[in-house]
């Protein structure tokens, strides 16, 4: 099917957006009938049919019907579009959603009043929206990821950049959108498949190729110096309503970190800095957010703190808290708190090192530690403290800050907000034990910087209770 008369996409290519409305919609109607199916079940039949409002007018707290906001609210990971594709990650995060939903509801129901909160009404609605949620994200995958339902792209220039993209777009999982190919006006690029795909032609052929293949989005992916008629085909094609976004912005989007290698030296002035500052409103509350979660961590850490300092001291002695020198933000210094789960003697030539999965200088119980994050409870102090947050990058060492400034672009942007507990990074990634593996864990702290908010902050925390839950700690 053409384009519109208006010059607009085709109405079924659907954008990131819409996605995300879909699956809150959907997710929003399957909670109401959770809800609805859970009340029935906790009336029981017989006296759902005779005494319905009284029923709903006397039992349920006024609390319980809150209880389809909170789902949505666990369920925020899965409103990424690429998440929301892949059927392993929406069985997990339905997973972690119930596992944390039930656990919450425990932990209140213990410490409350003995008989004053309701088990079977909320037992019915967890197992109701956990089972329908999943059946109506699994319809979701096999319908909308189609290829029907795509955008088609094509991007404009063929060199590092273009191609990087190209070869990120055909790796993803699921696929973002289909690829058509490139535009470039170097003759000689024309015909040849670069990083798997065609270049179509140049800036002159730009308009008939969107028209041929029905090009929803145009992706400019020019570094250098640009033709003229390149930048008249581009604007040309964005009256008839294609949509002309840049490389760093798609690839953002498509990735969740920013491309570093692919950045001008003047980046950090002419866009980090711009886009870097957060409003004042966000860092009161996420002060405030600091010392309510701090109070709790605290709290936990309390309870658990003799068992914890018994098995580290059973297994390898005393001390079984250790400090460290990290760097915070605007590099300054100060010490981190964390339950010890290395060998006393881990650095004993004092040359710093990077950590690693399945280090040596771990522990016997060190592994559970760090994979429950048990590790990182007196941490919580250092928020109390103010030195770090809950959510920001991974406080590193001087001698490590040091070493990688030298071999990374930007690499000390990150010291622009403070580091955190947990981060983007730090969900996303995992350890980072070369320069490579820095520069990918680099490149999503600063896309968190660039893009943090409350709900990105909320996002990454819930992750964080699901890789506590699942013993995916780093």
């Amino acid at each position: 099917m053409k384009n519109n008369q208006n010059g607009g996409r085709p109405f079924w290519r659907i954008t990131d957006s819409e996605r995300r409305f879909i699956l809150l919609l959907g997710d929003a109607i399957i909670s109401g009938v959770a809800l609805v199916i859970a009340l029935y079940f906790w009336a029981m039949k017989d006296q759902w049919m005779e005494f319905s409002w009284q029923f709903l007018l006397e039992r349920p707290p006024d609390w319980y019907y809150i209880l389809p906001f909170v789902w949505l609210l666990l369920m925020i990971e899965l409103y990424d579009p690429k998440r929301a594709g892949r059927r392993g990650d929406t069985v997990r995060g339905i997973a972690v959603s119930t596992l944390i939903s039930t656990f919450l509801y425990l932990f209140i129901f213990f410490v409350s009043e003995p008989k004053s909160l309701p088990r079977r009404g909320v037992a019915a609605f967890i197992g109701a929206v956990s089972g329908l949620t999943l059946l109506w994200r699994l319809l979701y995958i096999r319908v909308f990821t189609a290829s029907a339902f795509l955008r088609r792209v094509v991007i404009i220039g063929a060199g590092r950049a273009g191609s990087t993209l190209a070869a990120e777009i055909l790796k993803a999982e699921p696929t973002p959108f289909h690829l058509v190919g490139y535009i470039d006006d170097d003759a000689k690029k024309i015909g040849k498949k670069i990083a798997n795909t065609p270049v179509l032609g140049n800036s002159k052929k730009l308009l008939k190729i969107v028209q041929d293949e029905q090009v929803t989005d145009l992706i400019f992916s020019i570094s250098g110096k640009m033709q003229p008629t390149m930048y008249a085909a581009i604007l040309a094609a964005e009256e008839t309503g294609v949509e002309v976004t840049t490389m760093p912005v798609v690839y953002e989007d498509l990735m969740g970190r920013v491309p570093i290698a692919l950045l001008g030296d003047d980046w950090i002035v002419r866009t980090f800095l711009d886009r870097a500052h957060a409003p004042d409103s966000y860092e009161l509350i996420k002060r405030l957010v600091d010392i309510i979660g701090s109070f709790i961590g605290l709290i936990f850490l309390a309870a658990i703190f003799p068992l914890v300092a018994l098995i580290i001291a059973l297994d390898d002695g005393f001390p079984v808290l250790f400090t460290q020198v990290r760097i915070g933000r605007n590099g300054k210094p100060f010490k981190l708190i964390k339950f010890r789960s290395m060998k006393k003697d881990a650095e004993k030539d004092g040359v710093a090192r990077f950590a690693v999965e399945n280090d040596e200088r771990v522990i016997r119980v060190g592994n559970f530690l760090r994979r429950s994050h048990i590790d990182e409870l007196p941490q919580f102090i250092n928020v109390i403290k103010g030195d770090i947050t809950m959510v920001g990058p991974r406080a590193e060492r001087p001698e490590i800050i040091e070493e990688l400034e030298k071999d990374i672009p930007f690499y000390r942007a990150r010291l622009f907000v403070k580091p955190g507990v947990t981060g983007w990074a730090q969900i996303n990634y995992g350890y980072a034990s070369n320069i490579e593996e820095n520069s990918i864990k680099l490149e999503h702290d600063l896309y968190y910087i660039m893009h943090r908010n409350l709900m990105m902050d909320l996002l990454i925390i819930i992750r964080t209770l699901g890789d506590v839950v699942g013993f995916r700690g780093l």
